[in-house]
């Protein structure tokens, strides 16, 4: 048991790590011409490589029963379609800052399902974790324009991708009770790959595409963190409990996003959107350490 409270340890820091990076560099490619949805489809292709090592690391066994590839491609698709809307809405239309903060609350959505259908309890620092969520939202939505406040296009796709996210891991720590870890991520793979078609044919290919090595080369280097994050995530729900997994993960990854992206672009936001991002910050680090 020590072995895997270390190695679940081990993998929680790596996704950490990948994730906050691919998170401050995910709108580079986007800002340098090369399309969201174009971004997507290369991330779809990069969770080829880990794929492979990881299914190579069991001698090619793959679960095969009709319940594992039921809950395999639905754990996938709400991944990848979470992936696609951050690419295709979220990112295009929001800053980077503002979004991951949101989407680092999904852990809310993935404890309010085991309490509801796993019959789960959550202690009194859960739900102050959660409270700090709900309230953090719609100040992270707050936006000035044209001096009206509203919400933003943007939000709305990282409200979506926080619903998807926290269902997906959900299901993720139900399943590993019955699947192997590389066969999971084998499914989140085909799933992605699946739906690149749709945002090959969502592109418009009438403006301006950056091929180059700042369009998909960057693309490439940038989103391999996130697939590698990916595989190292669903290792780290095999060894560990995903109720500590889910959220620790979410609440550091964003931070280090938050200091690169504020670092990078030299903007600071406004002090309800950064009241907003505090504490969507402490919920993550309560319903981490619950």
């Amino acid at each position: 048991m020590e072995q895997n409270s270390k190695k679940w340890i081990f993998y929680a820091v790596i996704t950490t790590v990948f994730w906050g990076v691919w998170g401050a560099l995910i709108e580079i490619p986007e800002k340098a011409g090369f399309p969201g949805t174009l971004s997507y489809v290369v991330w779809a292709f990069t969770m080829l490589i880990p794929a492979f090592f990881a299914l190579k690391n069991v001698n090619w066994q793959l679960d095969k029963s009709p319940k594992a590839i039921l809950y395999g491609m639905l754990i996938g698709i709400l991944g990848a379609g979470g992936q696609m809307l951050l690419f295709t809405g979220a990112i295009a239309n929001g800053p980077a800052y503002l979004i991951f903060p949101i989407i680092s609350l999904s852990p809310v959505i993935t404890i309010l399902l085991s309490m509801i259908l796993l019959k789960e309890r959550a202690g009194l620092r859960a739900w102050i974790g959660i409270l700090l969520a709900l309230l953090a939202i719609p100040l992270l939505s707050y936006q000035t324009g044209s001096g009206t406040a509203g919400i933003g296009a943007w939000f709305v796709f990282a409200l979506l991708v926080f619903i998807a996210w926290g269902a997906q891991g959900y299901l993720m720590k139900s399943t590993n009770q019955f699947m192997k870890a590389e066969s999971i991520f084998f499914y989140m793979t085909v799933s992605g790959l699946l739906l690149a078609p749709i945002a090959y044919f969502m592109t418009d290919f009438s403006q301006d595409i950056n091929y180059g090595m700042k369009g998909p080369g960057y693309a490439f280097l940038i989103q391999i963190l996130n697939s590698v994050g990916a595989l190292t995530i669903v290792y780290a729900f095999r060894y560990g409990k995903a109720m500590i997994v889910s959220p620790m993960t979410n609440a550091v990854a964003p931070v280090i996003t938050i200091i690169l992206s504020l670092v990078m672009y030299a903007v600071f936001p406004a002090t309800i959107t950064f009241i907003g991002m505090i504490l969507a910050i402490v919920s993550a680090f309560i319903l981490a350490f619950d």
